[in-house]
């Protein structure tokens, strides 16, 4: 079925919707990780919070659909980092993870989380020649790690780089752990709330039932963000969709698996109300530019059924946001709108970088940040020009070339409710994708995914 392993599995806590106007100092839009950890570190540092999510359960976006691995191991993060930002800002990325790593270890139940290592492999030339490459930064940065050619895997491989004292979590039992803390710390919480309209001049916002909140600080958790254009940030992040699938296994493996060779593979295991199960992902493309996702799913299933012997129960897909330069939009959306902030771009590590992000706005929002490495690093309106320019040439061309040529080749098809793109048929998801910003609708034109915030007119 064309299902998350975690939401199959996993009961989410229900929340109500917002039935009357309010006030508040923070209001976060969205209900994911960040969203509810974020929530979750404010309320306890006695800041009144109000959070609304659209979906009508917490943690049914990207979180959910996520590996739910938790690493300072972001596939070859670090080569990529020295030669685009200074030997300390690396550095600084890699703590920054690795504390948040060690932090949820020692205050998430046991049940949500587990202790593993983590690697990464490759079974090719270039792929070892990458490799070597990553681990070198390790030395660099003063990473611990160990090269081995031996792992748990049922194939062969050239070497494995191993970093220890890693995690991974099963995300909604996490979810449902942080809605509750949140609750019993007076953050006040709610689902199927859909913000659509954003006044940022008045500090207020309004539902799709008009219904009114009013706050002194915005944070935009949204994956990505409504308010983004305020800070060009529409023309700098790039919206990639990855796929997973999962089958039953009999025994676990002791640490978490990412390949460097093309195309990626991510594994996993984990065990759900005592079964087991295998988590295999990868085959990633820029969102809503095909219509037939199917050859996607047909990759990964093919590859379980071949190297686990394994046929898949469950199977679905991600959407992740990139920045230029890798590391996420966390902070003030802009520094003319000191009241709005943001988090996002997390690149397929969100797990790790919701926890980073949620105590980075809490410091910023609560005036207790120690130094500003952390936030100048995260920093949205980083100066990062030659990365962004050409980010904004890529994606912003695309989304020109998309706006005109879909007309063109989709005239009868929906009309996207974000910008005005045309979306295209997803089979194997059933949904209406956008390739412009990668918004999201179920058949009956309901929103899935935003930036969009109104339904698609089906006529």
């Amino acid at each position: 079925m064309t299902q998350s392993l975690w939401l199959a599995t996993t009961d989410s806590v229900s929340l109500p919707s917002l039935t009357a106007s309010t006030k508040c100092d923070v209001c976060i839009i969205g209900g994911g990780l960040t969203g509810l950890y974020t929530a979750y570190v404010l309320a306890k540092a006695g800041v009144d919070v109000v959070l609304l999510e659209a979906n009508s359960k917490l943690s049914h976006g990207t979180t959910g659909h996520s590996t739910g691995k938790l690493t300072a191991q972001h596939g070859l993060v670090y080569a990529n980092l020295l030669e685009k930002l200074s030997v300390n800002d690396a550095r600084l990325y890699y703590h920054l993870n690795q504390h948040a790593v060690e932090k949820a270890l020692q205050f998430l139940p046991k049940e949500s989380i587990q202790p593993v290592d983590s690697y990464l492999y490759c079974q090719t030339k270039e792929g070892y020649s990458q490799l070597l490459k990553e681990w070198n930064a390790y030395k660099v940065l003063n990473v611990k790690a160990k090269i081995t050619s031996e792992t748990e895997l049922p194939f062969p491989i050239t070497k494995a780089l191993s970093i220890s004292q890693q995690a991974q979590i099963n995300p909604v039992i996490v979810s449902n752990f942080l809605i509750k803390e949140a609750l019993s710390m007076g953050a006040k919480l709610y689902a199927n709330t859909r913000v659509q309209q954003l006044r940022i001049a008045q500090n207020d916002l309004h539902t799709e039932k008009n219904i009114s909140v009013q706050y002194n600080k915005l944070i935009l958790c949204t994956h990505y963000p409504i308010e983004a254009f305020k800070g060009l940030q529409l023309l700098k992040l790039s919206n990639n969709r990855s796929y997973m699938v999962a089958s039953k296994i009999t025994e676990t493996y002791q640490g978490q698996y990412l390949s460097v060779d093309f195309p990626s593979r991510s594994i996993r295991t984990t065990t759900i109300n005592d079964e087991h199960y295998l988590l295999l992902g990868g085959a990633n493309h820029i969102a809503g530019e095909t219509a037939n996702t199917k050859p996607f799913y047909d990759a990964i299933q093919n590859e379980m059924k071949v190297h686990f012997g394994q046929e898949p129960l469950y199977r679905w897909s991600a959407q992740d946001i990139e920045t230029p330069d890798m590391v996420p939009y966390v902070g003030k959306i802009t520094q003319s709108l000191p009241n709005v902030f943001i988090a996002t771009g997390y690149r397929k590590w969100g797990i790790s970088n919701s926890f980073v992000a949620g105590d980075l706005l809490s410091s910023l929002i609560t005036g207790t940040a120690k130094n500003n490495d952390s936030s100048m690093l995260y920093s949205p309106a980083r100066t990062k020009f030659g990365a962004q320019f050409m980010q904004m040439l890529k994606v912003g061309g695309f989304v020109a070339k998309e706006l005109v040529t879909g007309y063109i080749k989709n005239g009868n098809a929906p009309t996207c409710t974000h910008l005005g793109c045309k979306t295209k048929w997803n089979e194997a998801d059933e949904t209406w994708d956008c390739p412009c910003h990668g918004s999201r609708f179920n058949a009956q034109g309901e929103v899935l995914e935003g930036p969009a915030v109104q339904p698609l007119k089906l006529d």
